[in-house]
């Protein structure tokens, strides 16, 4: 209990009744917590009393009870009191202490003891299948292609890191060795090429100038031909706007197309205005036909072969070969072609494909070089031409 002070005026007489602690009293409470108890007397003190109230002044009596109150705030802990510890401040930071965890209790011996009937359990002993041991990979055969990618560079670091003549040298040998069989390859290699018409690629396209030459003059005519006749059933849609200065320049290529293979010029304007080239002035309004087509740029190209089939050609300004490539392609996969037409109208010669059925060769005919040339000669037969 903490001390009072009390003033209260005194209706009889002027005096003052003063409450004040005279004395203290400290003892431990049951918890253990100490406890400043202050008894308290009253006394009234009049003209007539012991003590006359100018004898007393109130700086003492605050300081009494100051005391007190300093005595109530002390605990067993080892917390200072603020008045002691000041510098700390009024709201510092106090890390509470962490509750110690219950230890977890002892197991009793009886439970770590076996009881005396209990059987041990019983171990299962698995058989451990001794492993077979990975034999080691065959070495490749010295100066063998296999043992050249492997060893080659070993010996070019050698020679780069001890130059000596002896390890040079070793590095060089073997760098003719490779050579050496590049060029036996090479030999054989043409050899055979020449002696297989189906291996001569010289067969489907002519390497020398001449030769060359007029394979390309031929396949012009042959891609004129298909172009005239593709012509006679497809158009070509043109999509354009009014301000796009990539279709100013597309017009002029579209008329020489018009008018070398006659294809028939379909142009459709984005923005309904003409350009102002004057070329293509008879036009159609876009009516959603550019949204339909997928049409994002300009100027947009599409070959159109009624009743309904529409091929896309480009969205973007083309060369006048690029775009008469584009067709025979288009042509070639929409079927309005063949594909042996198409390759002539590319200045190669007709040759059938090595590509056999898929399944068609079994894995035993690859172990065998002979029968799988024999299997993929036969394939090309099959794929011929007559």
């Amino acid at each position: 209990m903490g001390c009072r002070l009390q003033l209260t005026p005194n209706l009889r007489s002027s005096a003052v009744t003063v409450g004040f602690c005279d004395s203290f009293s400290n003892h431990l409470a049951v918890d253990g917590v100490f406890v400043v108890s202050c008894k308290s007397r009253w006394e009234n003190l009049t003209d007539n009393g012991a003590m006359n109230r100018n004898a007393i002044s109130l700086p003492i009596i605050l300081s009494l009870c100051l005391r007190a109150s300093l005595a109530m705030g002390k605990d067993d802990t080892s917390e200072v009191s603020y008045f002691v510890d000041k510098q700390r401040g009024w709201f510092w930071y106090e890390v509470l202490p962490e509750p110690v965890k219950n230890a977890q209790p002892e197991i009793q011996d009886d439970q770590q003891k076996p009881k005396p009937d209990s059987k041990p359990p019983s171990v299962v002993q698995a058989e451990i299948e001794p492993k077979t041991q990975a034999q080691p990979s065959a070495e490749p055969q010295p100066l063998s292609s296999a043992w050249l990618k492997q060893n080659l560079e070993h010996y070019l670091n050698q020679a780069i890191d001890d130059p000596s003549p002896e390890n040079v040298a070793a590095f060089y040998y073997l760098q003719r060795v490779m050579m050496d069989k590049a060029e036996r390859f090479t030999n054989a290699a043409r050899y055979v090429v020449m002696s297989d018409p189906q291996l001569d690629e010289t067969v489907r396209r002519p390497v020398a100038t001449y030769a060359a030459n007029e394979a390309n003059h031929q396949a012009s005519v042959v891609a004129e031909r298909a172009l005239k006749a593709i012509s006679a059933q497809a158009g070509i849609l043109f999509f354009f706007r009014s301000d796009c200065p990539y279709c100013h320049v597309q017009a002029p290529i579209l008329a020489m197309l018009e008018n070398a293979y006659g294809f028939k010029i379909y142009p459709v304007s984005l923005d309904g205005l003409p350009m102002p080239n004057g070329f293509f002035s008879e036009f159609k309004r876009d009516n959603g036909q550019a949204a339909m087509l997928g049409v994002e740029q300009t100027p947009a190209l599409f070959m159109m072969k009624p009743p309904k089939q529409i091929v896309p050609l480009a969205q973007g300004a083309l060369s006048l070969e690029e775009i008469t490539g584009r067709i025979l392609l288009a042509a070639k996969e929409a079927g309005w072609i063949d594909a042996s037409q198409y390759q002539t109208t590319q200045g190669i010669r007709n040759t059938p494909m090595l590509l056999p059925a898929a399944g068609s060769i079994s894995p035993a005919v690859t172990q065998d070089p002979l029968s799988l040339i024999q299997a993929l000669q036969r394939s090309a037969q099959m794929r011929s031409t007559p």
